[in-house]
This record gives C-alpha cells, structure tokens and sequence, in this order.
C-alpha cells in the first residue's frame, strides 16, 4: 500500500489515516490535555510535605522580653552606658529579632570583632540565667504540634539565632532536648538568618528531597526572609512574637496565623 492509499483527504482538508479520521483524534487529543489541565489546576496547590524548620523564641517558645532584657544586661560590656544609647540599642534589637544575635553585636559595635564577642558572650550568659530563673516557657500548643507532624513521618528542625550553647539550654529547660530532628544555630549552617543556611541545612541533614517539601515557620522578617531565600513551598509567619502581620507579610510570608497551635490546620492535618 502506497503513502497516497494510506492517506486520503476529505473535503474538510481532514485527513484519514487507516479509516482513523485525524480530525476526531485531534479532538480527543484536545479533550484528554484539557482534562490533564484541569487535574492539574485542581492539585497545583497541594504542598508535598517532608519538613518544616520552626524557629524558636517567638514562634515556639514565649519570649516575653526576655531577649531584650538579656541585652540590656549585656549592653555595659560594649559601651553603651547612657538611656539615650541604650534605647537605640534595644530598638536594633527588635528590628533584628531572628538574626544572629553576634552578628547583632557586631552592628551594635561598628564591626568590632572583639567587642561583639565579648557582648555576644555576656547575652548568652545573662540569656541562661534568665532560663534558669523560668523565664522561659513553650507556647501553647507547640510541643503537640511538634509531636504530630512527627507522628505523620514529617520532619522537624527547631532554628535559632542563639548561640548552640544557649540554644541546649533552652531546649533542656523546656525537655525538648530530643523533640525534634535537629535543632540548628548560626554556628551549625554557616550564616543566620536572613540567609537561607538555616533551612537548607535542615533540608540537607534530614534528607528532605527538595526545598519546595519545606515549610518554614517563624514570627520575625528574618525568618520570611530566609524561608523565601531558600525556596520553601511555604514560608508561614505567626503573631506570638516580635513582628506584626504587615511586617511579615511584607517580608514574604505566604500566610500567618495566630499560634503555632494553628499550624496543623493550615497544613490540613487535623
């Protein structure tokens, strides 16, 4: 059979291949991309979930000024030693809450190494007193929260701009010592907050497949910052600590909540 028995052209400009007429197939070709389109829009929204990266004073753990207020215990030891300056100082710190707290130092001090060392060092102390005195507490609802997305195979890695020391003995006072996957400092992934070293750390060491499985949660700019920076399927922003639903919003949050007790239900497991 010759090409020109196989194919033959109606009046249409159609052509028959075999007896199988293109135009109807064309059809159905249409027909099955339409429904695969539609399948499509219907799922494009659904979040393959392997991990979230939550920080943890504001977000996890009630700060209740007590950051500010280890600042302030430690401002004498760089120099600021007038109201004037110090409140200059504290409203550095609040515009900078997520962030490394050396690398606060370190603006706090012009870039002297020695001086920010030397406050870092004197914040962390007076942070673990403040611990010890039960400063500290867990946010409603977080350690259940904690638990659940556990209990469903999903990976947790609390991330903090403490100092790994600091961080131990904030997760010891609370017994969250083994909670969670990891628990993450600056020190541990390179660079703090607002670069995305903290969640793609958590990301390679749990062996989550890829960064869009990643939700990343937080209550600073700094954490939207670095949860975008580093490519999470979703970068969520809670009011329990020191920014405001503009200011996350601003920063990039796909969504916000109240609490952390809220997050189940954002994530649809409830």
């Amino acid at each position: 059979m010759t090409n020109t028995d196989r194919t033959r052209q109606h009046d249409t400009g159609a052509a028959e291949v075999d007896g199988l007429d293109v135009a109807d197939l064309e059809l159905d070709l249409d027909t099955d991309l339409d429904d695969l389109d539609e399948a499509f829009d219907d799922h494009e929204d659904d979040l393959l979930l392997e991990l979230v990266v939550l920080d943890l004073a504001g977000t996890t753990v009630a700060d209740d000024g007590v950051v500010e207020d280890a600042f302030r215990s430690a401002a004498g030891t760089i120099g600021i030693d007038t109201e004037d300056a110090l409140g200059a100082a504290i409203e550095l710190v609040r515009d900078t809450m997520g962030q490394s707290k050396l690398d606060v130092f370190l603006m706090l001090t012009g870039g002297d190494e020695a001086r920010a060392q030397a406050g870092n060092a004197a914040f962390e102390a007076a942070y673990e007193r403040l611990i010890t005195e039960g400063r500290v507490e867990a946010i409603a609802g977080a350690e259940e929260t904690v638990r659940l997305l556990l209990e469903l195979d999903i990976r947790v890695v609390f991330t903090t701009g403490f100092a790994p020391a600091t961080r131990d003995a904030l997760l010891d006072s609370l017994g969250w010592s083994d909670l969670a996957d990891d628990a993450l400092s600056p020190a541990d992934a390179g660079r703090g907050r607002p670069f995305p070293d903290l969640p793609l750390t958590a990301l390679i060491r749990t062996g989550a497949s890829a960064v869009d499985t990643m939700v990343v949660v937080g209550d600073t700019a700094s954490d939207m910052l670095s949860g975008v920076s580093a490519g999470a399927g979703l970068v969520v922003g809670v009011l329990t600590g020191a920014h405001d639903e503009e200011t996350l919003l601003a920063a990039g949050a796909d969504e916000i909540i109240a609490s952390i007790a809220e997050l189940p239900a954002l994530l649809g497991l409830d």
